[in-house]
């Protein structure tokens, strides 16, 4: 199948370089309204400079849009409107109407609508998912320093939108109370966010996103009963804490350290994209989850708001 890759910037280079890696796809082309920009990644990657977008969506029959936030709903319309599967950066878009229009406009085409939620695909999240039983508490963290993409969001649709996404997943209820508070540091948007998100089962979430850390860290743990998870997105790794017996009494606390390193997350979302285009299967973060993740990472703006009138 034809793919091409609409906005290369950092995320969008990663795509274009991710394509021409896979034997299930041809890399045909990029675009972006840097020219000077999209030749120099095309040339990377012996693929077409498209200085006019349509050009570009009638030669392929997929793209990657990894346009700025503010920009999806639109770009990703018009990609879908010229028959093309889509599979859009996160978040789907910037309100619940533009995301259900993209929905609509999907199906009314006939079209795939992936979002890209890539922690969905990292092994770790999947080890994961494997062990989550009757989570009681889970509890996220997700700190980096500033970068220049994506300081056109806040941090919860930048960053803490893939741990709702995740805790979406595994806590498979509603969300019914959310406690949240934000502060802009360095920019004019919210740069760190904590939020509390109850579930009807009496879950709770706790959820920290930062873009002004020293130290990056990517970590979510599940408390369950019986014992614990713990795992960290960037080096793929998980623990399982449970309870040892001995004498049918608890002796204490034994470790299984699970290796659960893999094929590169990227790769593995766009190999999902790409047999979803082919089959017309679902992809794993879909519109409708993404849209799900949104609902909620706005409810928490809305708290974060309300807080600081």
């Amino acid at each position: 199948m034809r793919v091409g890759v609409v906005g290369v910037g950092a995320m969008g280079t990663l795509h274009a370089r991710g394509y021409s890696e896979l034997d299930s796809c041809e890399l045909v082309g990029v675009y972006d309204i840097d020219l000077e920009r999209a030749r120099e990644v095309a040339g990377r990657y012996q693929a077409h400079c498209f200085s006019e977008l349509d050009a570009l969506l009638g030669r392929v029959d997929a793209v990657t849009v990894a346009v700025p936030t503010p920009d999806h709903h639109l770009v990703g319309l018009r990609c879908l409107e010229a028959g093309c599967d889509v599979l859009v950066e996160k978040p789907i878009a910037l309100s619940l109407d533009q995301a259900d229009s993209l929905i609509a406009k999907a199906q009314k085409e006939g079209r795939i609508l992936q979002v890209g939620h890539i922690e969905r695909y990292n092994p770790a999240v999947e080890a994961l998912a494997h062990r989550v039983e009757r989570p009681g508490f889970i509890e996220v963290d997700r700190l980096g320093s500033l970068a220049p993409r994506g300081l056109e969001t806040d941090v919860v649709l930048d960053l803490m939108i893939h741990d709702i996404d995740i805790v979406h997943w595994l806590v498979d209820d509603d969300v019914v109370e959310i406690r949240a508070v934000g502060v802009p540091i360095l920019t004019e948007a919210i740069d760190f966010a904590n939020a509390r998100l109850e579930f009807a089962s009496g879950c709770i979430a706790n959820f920290t996103a930062s873009r002004v850390s020293v130290n990056r860290s990517r970590k979510v743990r599940v408390f369950q009963p019986a014992g614990y998870i713990s795992v960290d997105y960037t080096a793929q790794t998980v623990e399982e804490h449970r309870l040892s017996w001995a004498d049918g009494k608890p002796s204490g606390i034994e470790t299984d350290r699970i290796d659960a390193s893999g094929d590169e997350p990227l790769l593995l979302q766009l190999m999902d994209f790409t047999e979803s285009c082919t089959t017309r299967n679902r992809p794993r973060a879909d519109g409708g989850a993404a849209r799900q993740a949104l609902s909620t990472a706005l409810d928490i703006l809305d708290a974060i708001q309300a807080r600081m009138k």
